[in-house]
């Protein structure tokens, strides 16, 4: 669904972006990651695009899940939020589960992982079937969700900085 995030972003094609050893129409990988390997998910993350407040913040690995939420703001008000976690699947494949803006709740196991890129893919879901996070340097984080939508392949990038957890609710 993530219908709201549709809404603030702007929607590119899918030809846009890549994940480096992973192409588009290839949606499983010779490694599969365990938690502590998507450790470097956890931290502070502002929108490179958004306003002030806008980006994601991760909990660190603990107790087997990494917690995590998102806001997008828009005009100086919260017009999106969602609520996820990293947690480790029944089959022991780990699990991005989205909670976004009081829509249902929506499981994506882990079809790839490579150094610093996670694909998180759910073949079923309507939008988005793929939540992608990569990397960038020590200071930047690309997340990415792909899908179809309306008959056509779509994606939204959300370019992030690491900030301070403090500082992502004041200006930058």
């Amino acid at each position: 669904m993530l219908r709201t995030f549709i809404l603030t972003c702007t929607v590119t094609g899918l030809a846009a972006w890549a994940v480096p050893g992973v192409t588009q129409t290839q949606t499983t990988a010779s490694t599969k990651g365990s938690l502590p390997d998507l450790a470097w998910i956890a931290g502070c993350w502002a929108s490179d695009s958004g306003e002030v407040g806008s980006g994601e913040q991760w909990m660190p690995l603990a107790g087997g899940s990494m917690l995590g939420t998102s806001r997008t703001v828009k005009g100086g008000k919260t017009v999106a939020f969602e609520f996820m976690q990293i947690r480790e699947g029944q089959d022991g494949v780990p699990v991005f589960i989205a909670l976004p803006s009081g829509q249902r709740e929506t499981h994506f196991p882990l079809s790839s992982h490579i150094d610093g890129a996670a694909v998180f893919e759910n073949p079923t879901h309507d939008f988005p079937r793929r939540v992608i996070y990569k990397r960038v340097g020590t200071d930047s984080l690309q997340a990415r969700i792909e899908g179809t939508l309306k008959g056509a392949a779509r994606g939204v990038d959300f370019p992030m900085k690491r900030v301070g957890c403090d500082a992502q609710l004041t200006a930058r």
